[in-house]
């Protein structure tokens, strides 16, 4: 394995691609633009759209960027050597353990502590199928790409110089989840399961091809269901 950075330039890379400088930045510039969340903190389609879009390209372009300038090899961290169809097919193949993990998270949370259930807002985002159609895209995007491209970058940097795979499955799995804050305290703690799950997945395929399938389908799979059960 490529010995990689520095342990200070690690961790500074690590806070680069962890999001919160690129959307911080992202939106003080969509801000200046005039998207804005309302006068209540919500999100609209349009600022979630163009927030996420941009911070994939960001994000994704540093994560190659920062892999190239150590020598190492973006497919290779990324895709390792596994066929990429059988990698594909076995993401399809995860998805119903993604919802088996909401199910058991989701039904734990109602039995022991209830009153931290709340609606999803970004449930209400979209009213029309063209609008769903876009938010679709967007977490697809967001999701399915962005997060799994960081979430493996993040995990091979934690075990090159940051303490070991272990640290950064808990770690990024508990930040993870709370970058999902605008999504209730129960979306959360699922969140954070979900990516814990997903992080194992990448560490022990060493592809993110199986998880990025089964994150962009659950994702898409939640927006179909916000659009039926309007």
């Amino acid at each position: 394995m490529n010995p990689g950075p520095s342990r200070l330039r690690a961790l500074l890379e690590v806070f680069l691609c962890s999001g919160l400088p690129s959307q911080a930045l992202i939106g003080v510039a969509l801000g200046v633009a005039g998207l804005r969340p309302d006068k209540d903190g919500a999100l609209s389609l349009s600022l979630l759209t163009s927030l996420t879009g941009l911070d994939t390209l960001i994000l994704v372009s540093l994560v190659f960027t920062l892999l190239t300038r150590t020598g190492e090899s973006p497919r290779a961290v990324l895709l390792g050597s596994r066929p990429v169809g059988r990698e594909v097919l076995r993401g399809f193949v995860l998805v119903p353990w993604v919802f088996g993990i909401v199910l058991a998270a989701a039904v734990a949370i109602a039995r022991l502590a209830p009153q931290l259930i709340v609606p999803n807002p970004l449930a209400s985002l979209a009213s029309t199928w063209p609008q769903y159609v876009v938010f679709a895209l967007t977490v697809i995007l967001a999701g399915g790409v962005r997060e799994e491209v960081q979430r493996a970058f993040i995990l091979h940097r934690c075990e090159q110089r940051l303490g070991g795979a272990e640290v950064g499955v808990i770690g990024w799995g508990l930040l993870f989840g709370v970058l999902h804050y605008v999504q209730g305290t129960s979306a959360m703690i699922i969140t954070g399961l979900l990516g814990i799950f997903w992080s194992l997945i990448y560490l022990a395929r060493r592809s993110v091809v199986a998880p990025m399938v089964s994150h962009a389908s659950f994702n898409l799979i939640e927006v179909i269901g916000f659009g039926l059960a309007r």
